[in-house]
C-alpha cells in the first residue's frame, strides 16, 4: 500500500506492506535507527516516536496508521532548538548512562513538556512509567524532567 507522511518535517512516500510496523519502516526503509527494538509489547519505551506530537510505541504501531500524519524520531528532535535544553538537563542531572533508553525517554519527555502535563514529581513518575531504564535508577531522569518542567 502507498504510505504518505511527514517524517522529521520531510515528506515521505513509500510502498509498505499492510502489516509493516512503524519501527521497521523507520529503521529499514528510512535508516532512522534511533528507535530501538526491545520488548515488542509496548512496555519498555525504547521504540518510542512521536506521531502528531504524541508518544507511541512504534513496535506495535502499524506504518499504515501513520499515513497522512507527522512522525518525529530522535533524529528529528535533535534538529529542533528545544533539544539543547533536553540534552543539557539530562547531562547535568546524570540522567543517562548506556543510552539505549535515552531516545525514547527524550521523545516522551518532549511530548509531555509540550502538553504541559507535568506539575509534580508524582506526575513525572506516572508519565514515564512506560519508559524503562536499567542503568540510572531513575533519580537523575526525574530530576532532569522536574528541572525542565520548572518544578525542581
Amino acid at each position: 500500500m502507498r504510505l504518505e507522511l511527514k517524517v522529521n518535517g520531510r515528506d515521505v512516500v513509500r510502498e509498505v506492506k499492510p502489516q509493516e510496523l512503524l519501527l521497521d519502516f523507520l529503521r529499514e526503509s528510512l535508516g532512522l535507527t534511533g528507535a530501538k527494538r526491545s520488548c515488542d509489547v509496548q512496555v519498555c519505551g525504547a521504540c518510542t516516536v512521536l506521531v502528531d506530537g504524541l508518544a507511541v510505541s512504534s513496535c506495535c504501531f502499524l506504518a499504515a496508521h501513520a499515513n497522512g500524519r507527522e512522525v518525529t524520531t530522535i533524529e528529528g528532535l535533535a534538529e529542533r532548538k528545544e533539544f539543547a535544553q533536553l540534552e543539557e538537563a539530562f547531562t547535568r542531572h546524570a540522567a543517562l548512562q548506556c543510552g539505549f533508553c535515552t531516545p525514547g525517554m527524550l521523545l516522551t519527555v518532549s511530548s509531555l513538556l509540550e502538553s504541559g502535563e507535568l506539575g509534580s514529581e508524582e506526575q513525572i513518575k506516572e508519565s514515564l512509567d512506560g519508559n524503562l531504564c536499567r542503568c540510572t535508577g531513575y533519580r537523575g531522569i526525574v530530576d532532569a524532567v522536574a528541572d525542565l518542567a520548572g518544578i525542581a
